[in-house]
Formats: structure tokens, sequence, C-alpha cells
């Protein structure tokens, strides 16, 4: 019997303990997880088109809300009907990394703290750290933390040649209605 036909809708699922979602069959998870990013996809692709469009419609009216107000960035509020527009333009700062590190070495020099000035922050690439000689990656590795972001759970219903072909032992097959 084929056990895709009988599973909950994604409507369905929310509203389900999620004790019952974790007894569902492997299939219908990697199904409705399927399902689930398609939808976020398509709803993705519908704010862009909507966000788009608003843009569309305001941006001349933003940009003269802005002049008028001698604004360069930040927010600007105007009026549609009965519907009000608030237009944000985000700051973003970037500094020249060399011309500060000149800009603390002179600091510095004249006897001052640039800690007082600036904060100072020294990155390491994770590539370059792996190519350095061990001795200098053992002076290094005291100040090195590895933290671990979120697991994220990619399910994929195999067919049977990838079954056969599994790295997990010959012979795993997959349980229809739970465990075996």
């Amino acid at each position: 019997m084929d056990t895709r036909s009988n599973r909950p809708t994604l409507d369905a699922l929310r509203h389900l303990p999620v004790g019952e979602v974790i007894a569902l069959p492997p299939e219908h998870l990697a199904l409705l997880q399927s399902d689930a990013r398609e939808a976020l996809d398509a709803a993705k692709r519908t704010l862009d088109w909507i966000e788009g469009a608003i843009a569309l419609r305001y941006e001349q009216r933003a940009v003269g809300a802005r002049a008028a107000a001698g604004k360069d960035t930040g927010i600007v509020r105007f009026e549609d009907g009965t519907v009000e527009v608030a237009v944000e333009l985000p700051k973003r700062v970037e500094w020249d990394q060399r011309r500060l590190a000149a800009l603390v070495e002179q600091i510095r020099a004249g006897g001052e703290d640039p800690g007082e000035y600036v904060e100072l922050t020294f990155k390491v690439s994770e590539r370059a750290y792996a190519a350095w000689p061990e001795r200098i990656r053992g002076a290094f590795e005291p100040a090195r933390m590895v933290r671990t972001g979120k697991p994220s759970y990619r399910l994929t219903i195999l067919n049977d040649v990838a079954l056969r072909d599994s790295p997990h032992g010959p012979g795993i097959r997959p349980a229809i209605g739970g465990p075996r």
C-alpha cells in the first residue's frame, strides 16, 4: 500500500500534537517537509512580487519626501488615501580597514589609547587557519571558539537503487507503518 496518499496535509499538521508528528512514517515526514519548503518558496515569491509592486508604486514619492525632509537615509512617511506609507532607507556604513589601522597606529604613537576611539576586532579565516603550520595553529588554539548553529534535516525518499547502494548497509528497506 502506498502510504503517501493517506498522509496529513500541511494545514492538518498544524493541529497535530508533536508526538503524533514524530510517529508519522518517515515517507510522510519527507513529503511534508518538501510540501512545506515548496509552500514557503511560493510565499516568498509572492511576497517579493508584492513588495516589488509597492516599491515601484511609491519610489518617486519616497524620493520626494526624503528630499523635502532633507534626509539621505532613515524613515520618511506619507499618506496614500487612508494608508500611511513608511519608507526606510537604512544607512550602511563601511570603514576602510587599512586606513583605520593606520589611524590607530597614529593615535597610539601620539600617546593616546586607541580603545577610546575605536573597537578592535580580529578575524581569522578558517581556511587560512587550517593551512597554518601546527606550531602557529597551536598558539592560536586557546583563542579559537567553535560554536554550532541550528541543525537542519533534509529527508529524501530513496528509490530501490539508492537503498541498495546506501552506505548504511545492504538490505535496509523503508519501514512502512513504523519501525520493524
